[in-house]
């Protein structure tokens, strides 16, 4: 390989690994005509920082009474701490979570889940330990930190044994959730 494209080959990917991905954060007012006003939240795509921000943003914009809200869910997971802070919010503010027939949550989208007053799941839900760059040890969150999965779970009433189950996965394997194990860990 030449030089001149061994240079052209790393600036590629140097490009394409600064792109920031984010998930598709929607948010809008639905009137339906049996349930009412609904806020409907559709989060699709890969969770990236940035993503609460996107979220906030479209609650600031849709502030008022509704007779429901409701997220959709249609992801592939993505940045846990992220994932936790969207879910804060997402319960602070009263919110269903469903799972659509067609929609897949994995990954660090079940910390989304986890977050629904009321879950319904259609679609499917899988699991598997997340990615960490700088090894295992970076599994660990300080003590007392506000994004620890485990403080988490207990804040959204998830059995701790789903946050077992997660880490017993490889980060490149996923196993989908049976509807026993949906009940089991109250995400649905």
């Amino acid at each position: 390989m030449s030089r001149t494209t061994l240079q052209a080959a790393v600036f590629c990917l140097a490009a394409l690994c600064s792109v920031a991905t984010f998930a598709k954060v929607e948010v809008q007012p639905v009137q339906h005509t049996k349930a009412g006003r609904i806020l409907a939240v559709q989060i699709s795509e890969d969770i990236a920082p940035g993503d609460y921000e996107a979220l906030m943003k479209g609650l600031r914009a849709n502030a008022g009474k509704f007779d429901r809200k409701l997220v959709l869910l249609d992801n592939i997971g993505g940045s846990v701490t992220e994932a936790i802070r969207m879910g804060r919010l997402l319960r602070e503010t009263g919110f269903d979570v469903m799972v659509p027939t067609d929609g897949v949550c994995q990954g660090s989208c079940v910390y989304l889940l986890a977050a629904g007053r009321n879950k319904t799941v259609r679609g499917y839900v899988g699991l598997h330990r997340p990615y960490f760059p700088h090894g295992d040890s970076a599994r660990v969150a300080p003590v007392g930190s506000r994004y620890s999965p485990t403080a988490y779970l207990r804040e959204m009433n998830v059995p701790l044994s789903l946050l077992d189950e997660m880490n017993s996965i490889e980060p490149t394997r996923m196993r989908v959730l049976t509807k026993d194990e949906l009940a089991k860990y109250r995400l649905n």
